[in-house]
């Protein structure tokens, strides 16, 4: 707060800038990350560089990425002497489901530049982007390993819902598709400043091997999710009907549903992940074969 006041800052809500001020929560996150020198780490939003700085000092090369000039202007300050930091002021994402192209490229080619690195993303998120950073990094090409990110409790608990729940929805299955998800601290607000109005969470994500090669299309896998789950409540059939209108028929959509053996009521909210990604990879392969191939 000191800090803010002598350069006349203010935190800003429109960006979801609520800065972990516990420095044993940040000591915590970062040996949750199990960082060597053959790490690069991707941070997103590091506010003053209080976390930057523990991540310079346990991995090889640090990136990290500050939309806000006035932010952008304290951590440069902060982390000065800090050799193997490189700060980046734009925003991590081009779009909603997209990760900026200036920053994949710059992780894939420190990445080529460095033989046997490790890509991790370790951040307290702000709240306006902490789904998408993450949804998009697992969605990428990008070889990450592992994230450990301070989020709201609630996006936590949808990563790791089970079907049947009401925190079960398009981001548990694309989550749990490909990844170990675990809440390894529950925070409360007086851990941040300005404190925020609900609970928050320390999670760590680790890429499961051989998982995500279950999924024919991982972008038509996403997109399935999406559009499955925004009606998630309704029968699964409808919503499959109305979904691929255009490349499918009614008979055809029954006959899929039928030979995954799902009956008339059967609802999205009520199947496991294994079994909704068997269901996308067969209408990825119908749809595709509609088309042509």
């Amino acid at each position: 707060m000191e800090l803010f006041n002598k350069h006349g800052f203010n935190p800003r809500s429109d960006l979801g800038q609520n800065f972990l001020i516990d420095i044993n929560l940040i000591e915590f996150a970062v040996r949750a990350a199990e960082l060597s020198k053959d790490d690069l780490v991707l941070e997103v939003g590091p506010g003053t560089g209080g976390m930057t700085t523990f991540l310079s000092a346990e991995a090889g090369r640090v990136i990290s990425v500050e939309v806000d000039c006035n932010m952008f202007a304290l951590a440069t300050e902060a982390t000065q002497h800090c050799d193997n930091v490189t700060l980046i002021n734009c925003d991590i994402l081009k779009n909603k489901n997209t990760i900026a192209p200036e920053i994949t490229d710059l992780l894939q080619g420190t990445l080529e530049a460095r033989p046997g690195s490790n890509l991790k993303l370790v951040a307290n998120l702000p709240y306006s982007v902490a789904t998408p950073v993450i949804s998009n990094l697992v969605a990428s090409d990008l070889p990450w390993q592992k994230m450990v990110c301070t989020i709201q409790l609630e996006l936590g608990e949808k990563m790791i819902a089970e079907p049947g729940t009401s925190s079960y929805g398009s981001l548990s299955v694309w989550m749990q598709s490909q990844c170990s998800v675990r809440i390894i601290r529950r925070l409360g607000p007086k851990v941040f400043w300005p404190r925020p109005k609900v609970n928050s969470a320390i999670v760590s994500i680790w890429r499961h091997d051989g998982r995500g090669d279950r999924i024919e299309d991982r972008k038509f896998f996403l997109d399935f999710l999406r559009r499955l789950f925004h009606h998630r409540r309704k029968l699964l059939r409808r919503v499959l009907v109305a979904m691929y209108s255009k490349q499918l028929s009614k008979p055809e959509v029954d006959a899929i549903l039928e030979e995954q053996g799902h009956g008339r009521e059967t609802r999205a909210e009520a199947l496991d992940v294994p079994t909704l990604v068997k269901l996308g990879n067969k209408f990825c392969t119908a749809v595709r074969d509609a088309h042509g191939g």
